[in-house]
């Protein structure tokens, strides 16, 4: 009996200090994901399992509920246990990442995924990314007049080793959207503006000698040229996506009328921009955009009741993650950018992606609740 009154108290206690239109803006993206996974996948299972046609959708439904599961178990936290488990998370992660390069699966050329006991085929970096704000924001909150600087040094200790793991994947992707944020952090942090774009300059220069001058890294010179050069042969499914965008028009050719889904590898994880706009239109892409920037903002006017520096830096960090990695999705098959292979947060199908979106969702709840300060 004690046992039901105190889960009780506790939904009663998170629910009334919820921020209620964050949580349905977060379930209205995994219904869309649900809706667009049916209608991208059902062939796909058919054509290529010749087994169920929903194999893929039922599949994507189990990780939506444990999505949600895990958003709502990041939310109910109280704030210095969330602070706890994820410095723990931190270090499984970053372990897990590790161990990607020693007994990791090589897909087309690249190393990112692990297959361990209970975990067949996950991407630890998507799993790691709420914990890498955490950490960043963690050390970032350090305050010394005597060094001031020192937490940005610290900060970059903590991520260099994770951007060179990432690079030696090779996943570039994800390597820029993790510096993306990083940066963002630095320099709502309050750093000397002068400093920031010496430092900036400096790591840019870096990347470019080493996309130009090392052959591993061939492959991305690869890709931007191939980004550049519509006529290359290397370009076919950027070509396809971008195809299918414009025969979708304004308003689509209709339900299960696309045909990107078939031709595309894939194309209901890297490619769903492209899957929803050929079948309902470009007026739908500007939805989702409407939806992603409506909970960018609710995010931010939280921000701006807060007086605690290091969660007003997790939830920034971890928004501006979401928003992002939204963006090169976006410009990936509108082709202004090139190939990443970067998944749409909370629409995409895969695992990985939808339980390390669910985690960030989580702990924005939980740190956008009424009593955090």
């Amino acid at each position: 009996m004690l046992d039901n009154k105190f889960f009780n108290n506790l939904y009663f206690y998170w629910w009334r200090n919820l921020d209620k239109t964050i949580l349905i803006i977060i379930l209205l993206l995994f219904t869309l994901g649900l809706l667009f996974s049916l209608l991208s996948t059902s062939l796909i299972a058919s054509d290529r399992l010749n087994t169920n046609n929903y194999f893929f959708f039922l599949k994507h439904c189990i990780f939506i509920f444990l999505g949600i599961f895990t958003m709502f178990f990041f939310s109910i936290l109280e704030k210095n246990k969330l602070f706890t488990l994820s410095y723990t998370f931190f270090l499984v992660f970053l372990i897990c990442l590790i161990l990607v390069h020693f007994i990791g699966i090589e897909v087309k050329g690249s190393k990112r995924w692990l297959d361990i006991f209970f975990l067949p085929r996950f991407q630890p970096i998507e799993i790691l990314k709420p914990f890498i704000v955490i950490i960043i924001a963690t050390s970032l909150s350090f305050e010394n007049k005597n060094y001031h600087y020192i937490k940005y040094f610290i900060s970059f200790l903590l991520i260099f080793p994770i951007i060179t793991l990432l690079v030696a994947q090779p996943d570039m992707g994800q390597t820029i959207l993790v510096f993306l944020t990083w940066l963002s952090l630095i320099f709502i942090s309050g750093i000397n503006l002068y400093l920031f774009f010496a430092f900036f300059s400096f790591l840019l220069s870096s990347v470019l000698s080493l996309i130009l001058f090392v052959p591993k890294f061939e492959y991305i010179l690869i890709r931007i040229t191939s980004f550049l050069n519509p006529s290359s042969s290397n370009n076919y499914q950027s070509e396809k996506a971008s195809e299918a965008i414009i025969s979708g028009g304004f308003f689509g050719k209709g339900i299960g009328e696309g045909v990107l889904k078939n031709k595309v590898p894939e194309a209901h994880t890297d490619y769903i921009v492209s899957v929803i706009s050929e079948e309902f239109g470009a007026i739908m892409i500007f939805i989702i955009l409407l939806i992603f920037l409506i909970f960018l903002y609710k995010t931010f006017k939280k921000i701006s009741y807060l007086k605690n520096d290091k969660v007003k830096y997790i939830i920034f960090g971890c928004s501006i993650i979401i928003f992002f990695q939204f963006l090169v999705h976006l410009g990936v098959n509108i082709r202004i950018l090139p190939t990443t292979g970067m998944t749409l947060p909370f629409l995409s199908s895969g695992g990985s992606s939808i339980i390390g979106s669910s985690i960030l969702a989580g702990i924005i709840l939980n740190l956008t609740k009424k009593n955090i300060s």
